[in-house]
């Protein structure tokens, strides 16, 4: 066992070299779009579409990466995503419009998507037969995104300081390019595959045309209002592709998506757990920025350095729920993680947002919701993975991993409809402070009922060594 350590700790760090790009890069934009926006001419429109692009090739694509990986093997997908996120990334940096750079942005997504899947199915292989190593595994490569959100505001403001804001895409290249090698060297080539999968053409086309008719309206929405027509297209196409989709799936004999997963309460639960995390979190996060740039007045770095602390507990809280989980299984620190993050989204909307709050009277809740969410994250994926014959675990990790996304996009279209409606209004802050308290209401009952969920659906489990289940087995 000794002799398989340090290679195996040599797959994590490159598992987690592609977590940390693809979390980098939700957050070390934000800081950069008035760059953007003044040296391209870029309208608002065009900026927004700067972060949804990505977003929305991330998701879009996560199901159909999930098939590619067990179809062809988990570390040539890997070193796939690596090769085009460090080619889209180029592209963005030597972008000449925004249509260009957005453009870009949705390759870097699909980068993105390729990445996710395969490096928990990489992980998956590498620890299948210790469960609790598994679940330290996962808490490092959670940590190590906890690592690049906290430090993408930061570091896109020093960078955007020194060189401007191409520099924030040029960073990527040599990360993806340590990624790329490392897998080359240390991950086995037949990792996860199964040549057997049928690569389900209908099936992922119809995923793709659902989520994007969905996750665009969900966008534009904001902007546009529910009765554009554009809205109106994209939710009609969503449901017939998603009805379709189902039927597709329900008759395929090796379909991309097994509906039969969902038969398996562990799965369904920890999958809707997900959900309410990145509902609740990502909406949070929309409205906290809105409420310190707009009611408080704070410079774009000024309020990436306050949020700080809500990213920077993830990582403590990370390596603590690996160890947890090898001791009292998965349930316990998904409970206790769902309803510390609900404390802390309670605490800040009592005690936290006002007019006049003070950074101290916001930081037991903006450090109480990442250590909730730390806690309880790893080891609601580790469940999935656990759950799933290992040839499945790109598609697993890739449903869990859509599912949030579509979570957090909803939870920043609904939290943002709150207060967008005193958005233009001269002296809007009391309209705004009320709809953020509610916000943050809300994201406590979500964590409270995904507390319920995972005492529900998630099973207790002996501490280990005695924790891996068989494959048919629910996860704990």
């Amino acid at each position: 066992m000794k002799t398989d350590r340090p290679p195996s700790l040599a797959i994590l760090l490159a598992c987690s070299f592609a977590f940390i790009i693809v979390q980098l890069d939700v957050t070390i934009v934000n800081v950069a779009l008035p760059q953007i926006g003044r040296e391209l001419g870029a309208s608002v429109t065009d900026l927004q579409w700067v972060v949804d692009a990505y977003t929305l090739g991330f998701a879009v694509f996560l199901l159909s990466a999930g098939a590619l990986g067990d179809k062809f093997g988990s570390r040539r997908t890997f070193m796939t995503g690596f090769a085009l996120f460090t080619a889209a990334s180029l592209a963005c940096a030597m972008a000449p419009t925004a249509l260009v750079l957005n453009i870009a942005r949705a390759l870097q997504g699909t980068g993105a998507a390729l990445l996710v899947p395969s490096s928990l199915a990489i992980l998956n292989t590498t620890y299948a037969d210790d469960k609790a190593m598994l679940a330290k595994a996962v808490a490092w490569w959670t940590a190590a995104g906890g690592v690049s959100i906290a430090a993408g505001p930061v570091l896109g403001g020093l960078l955007l300081s020194v060189s401007g804001w191409r520099s924030i895409f040029w960073v990527n290249i040599p990360i993806c390019i340590a990624g790329f090698w490392l897998t080359r060297r240390v991950v086995p080539a037949a990792a996860g595959r199964d040549p057997h999968r049928s690569l389900d053409l209908a099936g992922q086309l119809l995923a793709i045309v659902a989520l994007t008719g969905f996750i665009g309206a969900v966008i534009e929405f904001e902007a546009l209002g529910w009765s554009h027509w554009l809205v109106g297209a994209g939710l009609a196409a969503a449901g017939v592709a998603g009805a379709l989709f189902i039927r597709v799936e329900a008759r395929s004999s090796s379909p991309m998506l097994p509906l039969a997963l969902f038969r398996s309460a562990p799965f369904s639960g920890a999958v809707m757990f997900g959900v309410l995390m990145n509902f609740s979190y990502y909406g949070v996060i929309f409205v906290l920025s809105f409420y310190l740039q707009k009611v408080r007045g704070f410079s774009v770095l000024h309020a990436g350095l306050v949020f700080l602390p809500l990213t920077a507990t993830f990582i403590l809280s990370n390596i603590v729920s690996g160890w947890m989980a090898s001791r009292t299984g998965l349930r316990i620190p998904m409970i206790v993680g769902s309803l510390i993050g609900a404390s802390g989204y309670a605490l800040l909307g009592w005690w936290g947002i006002s007019g006049h709050a003070t950074f101290v009277q916001m930081l037991p809740g903006l450090a109480l919701i990442p250590a909730g969410m730390g806690l309880a994250v790893p080891a609601m994926t580790t469940s999935i993975l656990s759950g799933v014959d290992r040839r499945q675990a790109g598609t697993a990790s890739a449903v869990l991993n859509t599912a949030r996304q579509v979570g957090g996009a909803l939870g920043v279209a609904i939290f943002g409809a709150m207060i967008a409606a005193d958005a233009g209004v001269a002296d809007a802050s009391f309209g705004i402070l009320e709809g953020i308290k509610l916000a943050m209401a809300i994201s406590s009952a979500l964590l409270l009922l995904a507390a319920v969920l995972a005492v529900a659906c998630i099973r207790p489990r002996p501490p280990a060594p005695s924790l891996a289940p068989a494959a048919q087995d629910c996860p704990g």
